[in-house]
């Protein structure tokens, strides 16, 4: 774990944090005295309130805004706030007037402190309804015994879905009812490379992983995950989604997901990981969601929404879309497409826009599809294969010498470019019809390394 931090204070890193955030939304308030960011809606509405420990930026606070959260209670990193700062939001700082919901994820602290201020609410005459997500797969019915699951990244799927149906008007019962449903239909896992570091705390060092181990199932507060393992990335995703989807698994099998079913994949970053690695991450989701398990999802939204600090390590979450029964054939597409101006949710793409894929998609194949003429020079396609090959194995096989004088006159690209360029024109040679046509087989390669090779290597 890293332990390095700019601000070392986590009092400090708290107040801090939460002031930032009406800075970039300026529809929003900060009652730093209660660690409360709020927003009051141009007309009456349902208020969704949330909350939990700092320590999961963008959860919550930068999740309030027109269409998602009104109001957010933090407490300090990784710890519930109090049940007298969630009663100020409720009382003082939400509109009140058609009803309040309470989104909590399922953690001792917070179902505590959230339900104390929900039933004191009641008291003073507030209509206020509470929806406990558990939606972590990483913990099996035999070790959550009464507590049941931990709440992790899918919460922000039921807190996007009931803020859009309350901006729409709809009743508590209604945005109450549906909160229930898309949590009841909700299952997530998350792994992680490492644990993260609290600033302020010394946090033991004898139980971190060790090079290339993976913890599966790990919490977002540090918790032990259901086992440890040395995988590939292809073999650690293969055995989340089994853990979210397989039905044999009768101490973790919570949802009833099949290939007939409408679902949304929501994969989350933990905190550390590179956009670029997520995206990386993000295909072999997808690509093995469909493959191994026939499920294609309907929508893949792709970013940090609940974060664990630092944490190296990212979650899968799986949403099962159901029928909401609500007046006007709304649906749980619309809701969760619905624009929100909340500064940290990310997903920005229209219903229009998801609908218009698949039809894209097949104009872009025909666009790419180029017939090349054929010319009379010939060759032997056995001999052109051999050479091309003997050449390109012995590329590859020097491409740490490139890099390391790339290194040191250039950018150090250049080794591995050239490995990419040739593994692709190898793996294009194993894959394309067999040519004896000269100008067919060099189109087949420069198309290859126009694709696969970039930076200076690749243009020459």
């Amino acid at each position: 774990m890293s332990s390095k931090h700019f601000i070392h204070d986590p009092t400090h890193l708290v107040t801090t944090a939460l002031q930032s955030i009406p800075y970039t939304n300026p529809s929003v308030r900060c009652d730093i005295e209660n660690k409360i960011i709020y927003t009051t809606p141009a007309s009456p509405q349902v208020s969704i309130v949330s909350g939990g420990g700092s320590g999961h930026e963008p959860s919550f606070a930068s999740f309030v805004g027109a269409g998602l959260l009104s109001g957010a209670v933090a407490g300090t990193i990784f710890a519930s706030p109090s049940a007298e700062q969630v009663r100020r939001c409720i009382l003082h700082r939400v509109d009140k007037e058609k009803g309040v919901l309470v989104v909590v994820m399922n953690y001792t602290g917070d179902v505590l402190n959230f339900g104390m201020a929900v039933e004191k609410a009641r008291a003073a005459g507030i209509e206020v309804d509470m929806v406990v997500v558990g939606d972590d797969a990483g913990v099996g019915r035999e070790r959550g015994g009464k507590v049941g699951r931990r709440g992790i990244a899918g919460t922000v799927l039921v807190q996007k879905i009931a803020g859009a149906l309350a901006a729409r008007g709809a009743s508590l019962k209604d945005v109450t009812r549906v909160a229930q449903l898309v949590a009841d239909n909700t299952v997530s896992i998350g792994s992680s490379l490492s644990h993260v570091h609290v600033p302020g705390r010394r946090e033991p060092e004898d139980d971190e992983l060790k090079e290339g181990e993976v913890e599966i199932g790990m919490g977002i507060h540090n918790e032990a995950g259901s086992e440890r393992k040395k995988t590939d990335l292809p073999g650690l995703v293969k055995t989340m989604l089994e853990h979210c989807l397989d039905i044999a698994d009768q101490d973790r099998s919570f949802s009833s997901i099949d290939e007939k079913d409408e679902v949304v994949l929501l994969i989350n970053n933990l905190g550390a990981v590179s956009p670029l690695e997520l995206g990386g991450i993000t295909k072999e989701v997808v690509e093995r969601l469909e493959g191994s398990f026939k499920i294609k999802p309907v929508r893949v939204l792709a970013g940090t929404f609940m974060t664990s600090l630092n944490g190296l390590g990212f979650s899968i979450s799986l949403l099962k879309v159901a029928d909401l029964q609500l007046g006007g054939g709304l649906s749980l597409l619309e809701l969760l497409d619905a624009p929100a101006e909340a500064s940290g949710w990310s997903a920005a793409i229209s219903s229009g826009t998801w609908q218009k894929r698949r039809q894209q998609a097949e104009a872009e194949k025909h666009e790419d599809a180029e017939e090349v003429q054929p010319s009379t020079l010939r060759i032997d396609p056995a001999q052109a294969q051999s050479a091309l090959k003997a050449s390109l194995d012995r590329l590859i096989s020097v491409e740490p010498d490139v890099t390391r004088y790339d290194t040191i006159v250039g950018d150090g690209d250049c080794g591995i470019g050239l490995k990419r360029g040739a593994e692709a024109i190898l793996k294009m040679l194993e894959t394309a019809k067999s040519t004896d046509d000269v100008l067919i087989l060099l189109n087949n390669i420069i198309q290859v390394v126009e694709v696969s090779m970039d930076g200076t290597s690749g243009a020459m």
